[in-house]
């Protein structure tokens, strides 16, 4: 049962010493349910957000999130363009914690916000820029992850191991997926400060302006493509990677772009392991079917595949012969949920959520 605003304010007083609570009210958010949150302002004007995990997993998420905010000094945070959350006290309850966050101001961004030739495209671009500039060294101080260019290597192979090893993955596409990860040209860049969980749901926005950037639990050293996928199916994804290169002028990562299409494209089969993994059949029926259109979207690109290595094109009936060995009809051609860009040919240009 869902916790009231007036029980998230009193327990805010627990966690702030002097804590005025002038007014409360739920707060709501994109966070499906995860977390019991509350809208708080204080007899001094200031507003806060008080947070409860729901869940397990919730609570890790919040944990993580809080060890990545004190890596996040005032030093390491005046390097960025835009504001980031800070945690103003915490108080045990039934057996996890209420946390306090000084509120941000911001409007939630849609991907269809992103749109060509746009502020916040580009906003956002030196957004994700300037995180992936940031010295490594605070994050190893911190003691937070870091993956090396073979740890994501080994990481994507598990997931496509995992995934074709379930017999929804149509064949054509686990032959491109391997192709990919085997590719030691696609591979060869410099991890950088990465957030790791980012979508479109991790920026507020002030007009076209990137205002604040949420959700920090998974603030690691890893491949930059990561932070990238999910713009690949905006409509201002060239604005956006256009100008997250000029902000990283002098990095060169000719094959970013093919990375992050390539975790976009897994990013179906996570969610497919997911709906595995607890037994969910409209989640792996879903998943299922998005599958389906994205194969139907690669068929038509073999000419600009993931790989840097093209090797022997297959022709149409040989690509349909793959397909057929996929268990299962395929059901579905019309895409809903993801959005995912078809693959674009590599260019030299790609070197060059508040609570």
């Amino acid at each position: 049962m869902a916790r009231s605003h007036l029980t998230l304010a009193a327990l805010a007083t627990s966690a702030v010493e002097g804590l005025d609570v002038r007014s409360a009210r739920p707060f709501t958010s994109s966070t499906h349910g995860d977390f019991d949150s509350a809208l708080l302002t204080t007899r001094e004007s200031a507003r806060l957000v008080v947070r409860v995990p729901t869940s397990a997993l919730a609570e890790q998420e919040q944990l993580g999130d809080l060890v990545a905010l004190r890596a996040l000094t005032a030093g390491i945070r005046s390097r960025l363009p835009f504001d980031l959350q800070e945690s103003v006290g915490q108080t045990p309850f039934d057996g996890t914690r209420a946390v306090v966050y000084e509120y941000l101001e911001g409007d939630r961004v849609l991907i269809d916000d992103v749109a060509a030739q746009s502020g916040l495209a580009d906003s956002i671009g030196r957004a994700i820029g300037a995180i992936h500039s940031l010295p490594v060294s605070f994050v190893q101080e911190a003691g937070l992850p870091i993956a090396t260019a073979r740890d994501s290597v080994n990481e994507t192979v598990a997931v496509i191991e995992r995934a074709a090893d379930t017999g929804h993955v149509p064949a054509a596409l686990v032959a491109r997926w391997e192709s990919a990860s085997s590719d030691e040209a696609l591979w060869q860049f410099d991890p950088t400060v990465v957030n790791g969980s980012m979508t479109a749901d991790s920026f507020l926005r002030s007009g076209d302006v990137v205002a604040a950037v949420l959700g920090w639990a998974a603030l690691r050293v890893g491949d930059p493509a990561r932070d990238l996928h999910w713009l690949l199916s905006a409509p201002g994804s060239e604005t956006a990677l256009s100008a997250y290169s000029r902000m990283r002028a002098g990095a060169v990562d000719r094959t970013i772009r093919q990375r992050a299409q390539l975790y976009a494209e897994l990013e179906l089969a996570r969610w497919l392991l997911h709906g595995t993994e607890t037994d969910d059949s409209a989640i792996v029926d879903d998943a299922v079917a998005m599958l389906d259109t994205l194969v139907d979207s690669v068929l038509g690109d073999l000419s600009a595949p993931l790989s840097t290595d093209t090797g022997p094109v297959l022709a149409v009936s040989e690509v349909e012969e793959l397909l057929n060995r996929t268990p299962g009809a395929r059901t579905s051609s019309s895409a809903h949920g993801r959005g995912l860009a078809p693959v674009a040919e590599e260019s030299d240009s790609a070197s060059s959520r508040s609570e």
